[in-house]
């Protein structure tokens, strides 16, 4: 089936309030790669989702503010951490782009535990995130489960906001929902969320093993993208 088409908001409802968060302070670092690489570490019923002929592996380092759950408000401690997750990005046989995630990493025990009971790769890891002026540095070193150690160091200096972002930029970050195999079945989590405001940015520092942790460990060198947002607040339908 053709896919959809890659838009700034989701092209559909994403029904009911199942959870909300608040995604800010993202910085988006993406590397092209051939989509036969990635298509094995995709759910069944899902293949890649390509630009130009090219797919794409995204490491996203960003701040979760306040999870909400059902309508309620926000979560300010528990809810809140910092998270970095390496995500592949797929097409569904109903033409559904969404994410796939091979992990996430975040500093707060409770909700990596609740997360996982729900079947996504949440890892329990140390992490930090500071903002010099323009400069923002996200680091983290992983605890559990493993492998332990994992993790690194991205620096970022960000740029103007791009008035009118390209087609890449749309697809690489006009995503809304989540594919995740859960007891042998694919699901896809609808979401909905603003245009994202975007920034060009440029990476200073990008030290770590988190992509090759993630079952990719053949991509070296430096991202072909990379962009901030200051944030969108979301929310998310229940799964079909």
């Amino acid at each position: 089936m053709q896919p959809e088409d890659v838009t700034d908001t989701a092209p559909r409802a994403a029904g009911r309030t199942l959870f909300s968060q608040g995604w800010r302070d993202v910085a988006f670092l993406h590397w092209a790669v051939d989509p036969a690489l990635v298509a094995p570490l995709l759910p069944p019923g899902t293949g890649p989702d390509v630009h130009e002929g090219r797919s794409w592996v995204g490491l996203v380092p960003f701040r979760m503010r306040r999870i909400g759950v059902l309508g309620s408000p926000g979560l300010p401690w528990v809810g809140s951490f910092l998270e970095t997750n390496v995500r592949l990005y797929s097409v569904d046989a109903r033409g559904r782009r969404g994410v796939v995630f091979r992990s996430l990493d975040a500093d707060r025990l409770l909700p990596v535990l609740v997360a996982r009971a729900a079947g996504l790769p949440y890892l329990w890891s140390r992490m930090r995130f500071a903002r010099d002026g323009d400069r923002l540095t996200y680091t983290s070193r992983r605890r559990w489960p493993g492998p332990r150690g994992a993790g690194g160091r991205i620096e970022v200096r960000v740029g103007p906001r791009l008035a009118d972002p390209g087609p890449l930029e749309r697809f690489l970050t006009g995503r809304w929902g989540l594919h995740e195999t859960v007891l042998g079945r694919t699901y896809y989590w609808p979401n909905e969320h603003p245009a994202w405001p975007l920034h060009r940015a440029e990476l200073l520092t990008w030290d770590g093993d988190l992509l090759a942790a993630a079952g990719l460990p053949g991509i070296a060198g430096p991202p072909d993208s990379v962009l901030f947002s200051p944030g969108v607040d979301v929310r998310f339908g229940p799964p079909t």
